[in-house]
This record gives structure tokens, sequence and C-alpha cells, in this order.
């Protein structure tokens, strides 16, 4: 009842400006330490059956955070002190950008959903490598053990798509020491030509690139690939082939979509935000299509993150049911409040 209350104060302001003003504040109340130990015990829950074990990485619990959120590595104890079990940063690129114009972020309250065309705005992967590398030094070995950090890594709008390997390799090599694992991705609709990455040549040649990288070091990391959900049963058969061929670690499923489908928003207010990638209840059933396709085509081999209109504890339980590894929530969260974490995971315990 409060975060409603409060979350209609929030929607007064813009969808992006309500986002920093609400972290902002929820990082001046984490740097009083009983705050901090008050805000864990109200939205924390752990149980020894919510741990996974998942390329290698042993999870507290199933719960991500998806990328888009903390781009810049600003917020994660934060987010550690909602409970969620891993939070991905990024997008990272090399070079710091600004990210499409504003507007940029637009909530569709009657459909549960979000349309955003950030465009990758992020401080680049130097700055935000010094950041993780400064918050490891705050933390033991053991809470960042538990607390996991995945690295999202694309590339800069300017840098054609024929070097886009470059920039992946870039983010890669910087971002080694600082993240538990890795995910490429190519599949966010708010940099011009970037799905066109995703077709089999353009991704063997970049995924191929990393895990030879990845092969020098003494303790490699896991790769993992982020897929749209607007790919053909032919473009995802050739993802299957792919992850096989190369050994990635996992794939994310899904990213954002650019479809328009049965939407309760007017036509004419969806027609004056224009561009970007729909998130949300809308995408819940396309996203769980792939992540069922994925699982059956993987039997097992490779893991899937389940990203897409996960609200409810029934909605993660869902996924997983079917057989994904663990879940990420986004938008979920935007409409759901910080209790969502502990909301899902009591479900998932009880269930």
């Amino acid at each position: 009842m409060f975060y409603r209350a409060l979350r209609q104060l929030l929607f007064t302001l813009s969808a992006e400006d309500a986002h920093y003003f609400s972290m902002n504040n929820l990082k001046t109340a984490c740097n009083v330490s009983f705050i901090k130990k008050v805000i864990e015990q109200a939205f924390q829950y752990d149980h020894p059956s919510l741990q996974k074990e998942v390329f290698g990485l042993n999870f507290k619990n199933p719960v991500g955070l998806g990328a888009g959120f903390d781009k810049n590595a600003l917020y994660l104890r934060e987010l550690e002190a909602l409970g969620f079990g891993f939070v991905e940063i990024g997008t990272v690129t090399p070079k710091p950008q600004p990210g499409n114009d504003k507007p940029r972020l637009f909530r569709l309250p009657k459909d549960k959903a979000l349309i955003n065309r950030m465009g990758f705005n992020n401080d680049g992967v130097y700055a935000i490598r010094k950041r993780l590398e400064e918050r490891k030094t705050h933390y033991s070995p053991l809470t960042t053990h538990q607390f996991i950090i995945g690295g999202n890594i694309g590339k800069n709008k300017a840098v054609p798509n024929e070097e886009a390997w470059k920039d992946y390799e870039i983010c890669f090599k910087e971002l080694f020491d600082c993240v538990d694992y890795f995910v490429v991705n190519v599949s966010s609709p708010n940099t011009p030509g970037l799905r066109e990455l995703q077709g089999k040549d353009s991704l063997k040649r970049i995924l191929s690139h990393l895990q030879a990288i990845n092969s020098t070091y003494s303790k490699q990391k896991p790769l993992l690939l982020k897929i749209a959900p607007d790919l053909t049963t032919s473009q995802l058969d050739d993802i299957v082939s792919l992850a096989f061929e190369i050994k990635l670690d996992g794939v994310v499923a899904t990213n954002t979509t650019v479809g328009r489908s049965n939407l309760l928003t007017s036509p004419s207010e969806i027609e004056k935000i224009g561009a970007g990638g729909l998130s949300g209840k809308p995408l819940q059933k396309l996203s769980t299509e792939v992540l069922q396709y994925l699982v059956s085509n993987f039997q097992d081999i490779i893991p899937v993150i389940a990203s897409g209109g996960i609200f409810t504890g029934a909605d993660a339980k869902e996924k997983l049911d079917i057989g994904a590894a663990l879940i990420q929530v986004w938008t979920g969260f935007i409409y759901e409040g910080p209790a969502i974490v502990k909301s899902i995971n009591k479900f998932i315990k009880q269930a």
C-alpha cells in the first residue's frame, strides 16, 4: 500500500527523473548504517532452498535485476540491500556516450509497460571499471562472492558494425577482473544497426573472439548472449547452433520488443511516443515462448536467464518451471516496487 501511494507521486515525475530521484534517495539512506540494516530486514529474504549454482557461480537467490537499470554501477550496495541475488550492470561501452535525446523513457500504466530508447547512455568502461574496483576494496570476499555482478557489454554508436568486435573486446578485457559474468548485448533496438549483429556470421565473429580471449585467462568468466524476442524460428535455430559451437555459457531471453501489438494504451499515444523497445507485461508471453524454444533445444546443457514481463512470484515460477535457470526483473521493479524480490523469493520457496 505504501509503495502504491509513493508510486503515484513518483509517476508525476518523468520516468527517468523518478529513477534517479528514487535511487539517489535510497543511496543516501543506505549511507546510514542502521537505516541500511532496517532496509535489509524489510526487503531481503534468504533461504538455503533459494540458492542456485549456475555457470559455476553461486547465487544466493534466483532473482536478478536486468541490465539498463544500474548502467553505471552506481547503486550496487543499495540493490544488494533490497535482496537481489544478482545485478547486471550496463550496457557498458568503451567510450562514454550520452545516449539518445530526452525524453527517452516512457510509462504505459494501462499496460504495466515501459518504452525506452535510452541508447546505451553510460559513463564508459574505464570510469565504470574504476567504480567497481573501489567497491571491491570495501566488501568482504564472502559478500562479494554471494552478490553476483554481471557485465552487459556493447558497442559505441559511432562504431560501424564491421568493427564492433573491437568494442566488445575492450569492454571484456577492462571489466574482466571486476564482474562475475559477461553478457554480449546485440539485441537492443535503440542503437542503429545493432540488431544486425544477431546474424550468425556477425555473432560468430564477436563471440569466437571473446572466447579466444577468455581462454587466455587462468580462470575463465561465463560468457552469455542477450537476444531479442522478435527473432524468427530460423534465427533462433542459428542462435542455438552457435551457442553449442562456441560453447556459450548461457543466454538471456529476452531483450525488449519493437512490437506494439494488443496494447491498451491508445494508438495515438503510442505513435506520439515513437520508437523504442517495449518491456513489461506485454512482453511476457512472447519472451516465454522464446524461453520455451531455447530450453527445449538446449536440453539442460546451456542455461537460460529469463527476462520479460515478470511482476509476481507466479510469473517467476512459470519461467523457472519451464526451465529457466535464473530470472531477471526490470519493469516489474518499477511497477511493483522494492518488495518485488522478497515477494518472488517467498513465493518460490513456499510453492
